[in-house]
């Protein structure tokens, strides 16, 4: 999912209005004659007025929480395409905006966590899957189904998809960590057997919709350092052509 810049946006904002201010304290106000009347500028009051308010939007979003929007399906039935999505910024420790520089260590990715990262093959596009590997894990994907270090991801067979017969897109509980979460496939598509060794500082990842989405199986590992924050629920859903989807709002992210 692509998105405007954001940080950038602020960090620049905020830093023009800093400016205004700070002139106008240290110079611009000392240079008005109040005997003559003259009124403080225009651009002077607008810089007061925003410069907190950008500040405090900066550091809400940079360090506490940041709204997503889902663009694709990738990570059905999990996510669903319109899902307007809250990603907790501060699971994996704080980072300063626009440079991503983590100063202050507070957690570290779980197997199994939803996770926005920057697209490791081009960082101005954020994608969201689930992490399956860390550091150090030895995974396999055969007959569609996942080994975690030898070890099988459990699956259950849930029941068709939607309208679509069971033959065509097939829904699927699995555990990892012992946390069930659904996932897609098609049973009627041949799965190359697959095996990945995950190095220190990577992250191996893929989407929900497991027939259908483009992710470690296509491109590698994440770096530590692309991870944005964990996805951790819909605080509303938009559905193109249909509108709002009123039972998805405030669901929680498993």
């Amino acid at each position: 999912m692509i998105h405007f810049d954001f940080a950038t946006a602020l960090v620049v904002a905020a830093a023009i209005t800093g400016t205004i201010w700070l002139i106008e304290v240290l110079w611009w106000r000392k240079r008005r004659d109040p005997a003559v009347g003259a009124e403080e500028p225009v651009i002077v009051d607008y810089a007061r007025s925003f410069f907190p308010l950008i500040i405090l939007v900066l550091v809400l979003r940079s360090f506490l929480g940041e709204p997503f929007r889902i663009p694709s399906g990738s990570m059905q039935p999990t996510l669903e395409i319109g899902d307007f999505i809250l990603v907790n910024k501060f699971a994996y420790g704080l980072r300063l905006p626009v440079t991503n520089f983590k100063f202050l260590e507070i957690g570290v990715p779980q197997r199994g966590d939803v996770a926005v990262f920057k697209y490791p093959l081009d960082t101005r596009v954020d994608f969201i899957k689930r992490i399956i590997g860390v550091p150090g894990d030895h995974i396999v994907y055969r007959d569609k189904q996942l080994y975690i270090n030898g070890e099988l991801a459990p699956q259950s067979v849930q029941g068709p998809y939607g309208a679509f017969p069971v033959s065509v897109i097939e829904r699927r509980e699995e555990l990892i960590r012992d946390v069930p979460h659904e996932l897609l496939v098609m049973p009627g598509r041949d799965t190359p057997e697959l095996e990945f060794y995950v190095p220190e500082g990577r992250y191996f990842v893929m989407g929900d919709n497991r027939d259908n989405s483009n992710d470690s199986r296509e491109w590698g590992m994440v770096p530590e350092e692309n991870l944005v924050g964990r996805a951790v629920a819909v605080w509303m859903s938009w559905a193109p052509g249909r509108g709002p989807v009123w039972n998805r709002f405030g669901t929680r992210i498993n």
